[in-house]
C-alpha cells in the first residue's frame, strides 16, 4: 500500500529493517466488521504469496484461530484470551514474529488479525518498537461494518480517531448498506480520516494487491503521527475495557427451539456472538457456524471432519453482560438426554428456525 509519508522525522533510535525484511500488516476493525473474512479470502487469494498469521481472540475459545487453521497450517500463531494490545509487550510479540519471519519459512508477508476489541495506535506503536531487524511495518488496514457503522459510531466516538490511523479503510458488508447508506458511510470514513483510500466490499472480497503491496522504503509511520508513538496509553480507556467475554462449551447437542428462543430474546448489550454449534441428531451431519452481529444473524452448515469431536463452541462479546446468566440460558439448550426421549426419530420441523438464517453457499464467508 502507498500512503503520503507524515511529516515528521522517524526516530533515530529505533530498530532499522534489515535486507529481506517482512512486511507485518495490521488488521483491525470493530468486532463483527468481517476481520476474518477479509483475511480467508486473502488466503484463498494469495496467488503464490507466503502468508503468515497472527490471530488474536478476545475471549479463552479461540474461534477466529480455528476459522483460519485450516487456511495457513504451521504458519500462524493464535494468541487467545484477551487483547493483543495489552496482552503482550513488544518484545512478546518479537518472539512470535521472530517464528514467523525465519528464514526457513520463507514467508513474504506477516498479517496481524487484531481483536476486535484492540487499539489500532497501540498495536502501531508495538510494531515499530520491535528491536527484530527482519520485521518491518506494512501497514494498518481496518476493516468497517457498512451496514453497521453508525451504531457502533454513536456508542464509541473514539472509533472515528481510530479510523485516522488506518492506510486502508475496507468498507465491508456494502451489499448490506445498501448504495444510499454506503453512501453515507463512505462520507463519515472520509470526514474521520481524510485522504484515506476506502474501498468497498462485500463478503470480505478485497483484491488481495490492495493488501500485499510492498510499502516503499523510508514508510514506517504510515497515518500515525511520531507524537502519537511515543505518546502515553491508558488501557482502562480502551474499548475492550468495558466490554465482557463470556465462553460456553458443550458436549452436548443443542436443542434448536431453544437455540433459537435465547438468539431471538438476547439481551441488548449482548454485540456479537460466533462459533460453532452442534445440533445432534437435528442435523448428525454438519456443525453449524454462527455468526451474530447486533441484531444481524447468520449459520451456516458445514461437515463434520473424521473423528472431530462434537461439541458446541461459543464466544460471547457484550457490555455489562451477565455471564453466568448467558451460561445459564445456553446450558438451558441443550438438547434432553436421549434417554428422556426414547428412540423415536428426530423432529424434522425442529430444524426450520435455524435454516431461516443460512444463506446460500455461494455468499457465505464467516464474519469477524
Amino acid at each position: 500500500m502507498t500512503t503520503t509519508p507524515p511529516p515528521h522525522e522517524p526516530d533515530p533510535n529505533s530498530a532499522t529493517p534489515g535486507p529481506g525484511s517482512v512486511p507485518v500488516l495490521l488488521l483491525t476493525g470493530f468486532l463483527g466488521a468481517g476481520k476474518t473474512t477479509v483475511l480467508n479470502h486473502l488466503l484463498r487469494e494469495s496467488r503464490g504469496t507466503r502468508i503468515g498469521v497472527v490471530v488474536n481472540d478476545f475471549g479463552a475459545v479461540e474461534i477466529d484461530a480455528m476459522t483460519v487453521a485450516g487456511q495457513v497450517g504451521s504458519s500462524m500463531v493464535s494468541l487467545g484470551d484477551g487483547c493483543l494490545c495489552c496482552a503482550v509487550d513488544a518484545s512478546e510479540l518479537d518472539a512470535y514474529l521472530d517464528r514467523l519471519t525465519a528464514p526457513g519459512l520463507g514467508i513474504d508477508v506477516v498479517v496481524i488479525e487484531a481483536s476486535g476489541l484492540a487499539e489500532p495506535r497501540e498495536l502501531v506503536r508495538m510494531l515499530l518498537a520491535s528491536d527484530n531487524p527482519r520485521v518491518r511495518y506494512g501497514g494498518l488496514v481496518e476493516v468497517v461494518d457498512a451496514a453497521e457503522y453508525e451504531a457502533v459510531r454513536e456508542r464509541h466516538p473514539s472509533l472515528e480517531r481510530q479510523l485516522a490511523v488506518a492506510d486502508l479503510v475496507v468498507l465491508n458488508k456494502a451489499d448490506r448498506a445498501g448504495e444510499e447508506g454506503l453512501a453515507k458511510v463512505a462520507a463519515a470514513v472520509a470526514n474521520a480520516a481524510p485522504g484515506t483510500p476506502a474501498v468497498a466490499v462485500s463478503y470480505g472480497r478485497l483484491d488481495p494487491g490492495l493488501l500485499l503491496d510492498r510499502r516503499p522504503r523510508g514508510e514506517s509511520f504510515g497515518q500515525l503521527s511520531f507524537e502519537d508513538v511515543l505518546a502515553p496509553e491508558d488501557h482502562g480507556s480502551h474499548l475492550h475495557a468495558a466490554y465482557d467475554s463470556t465462553e460456553f462449551s458443550s458436549r452436548r447437542p443443542m436443542d434448536p427451539r431453544r437455540l433459537m428462543a435465547f438468539l431471538d430474546a438476547r439481551p441488548e448489550g449482548l454485540y456479537r456472538i460466533k462459533g460453532y454449534v452442534d445440533f445432534g441428531a437435528a442435523d448428525p451431519g454438519n456443525r453449524y457456524a454462527l455468526h451474530a452481529v447486533g441484531r444481524f444473524l447468520r449459520f451456516t452448515p458445514e461437515p463434520w471432519a473424521a473423528g472431530e469431536e462434537r461439541a458446541t463452541q461459543l464466544v460471547l462479546i457484550g457490555m455489562d453482560t451477565d455471564g453466568e446468566g448467558l451460561t445459564g440460558a445456553l446450558t438451558a439448550c441443550e438438547a434432553p438426554d436421549t434417554a428422556d426421549t426414547g428412540t423415536a426419530a428426530p423432529d424434522e420441523s425442529a430444524m426450520w428456525g435455524v435454516l431461516r438464517y443460512v444463506a446460500s453457499p455461494d455468499d457465505w464467508s464467516p464474519e469477524d
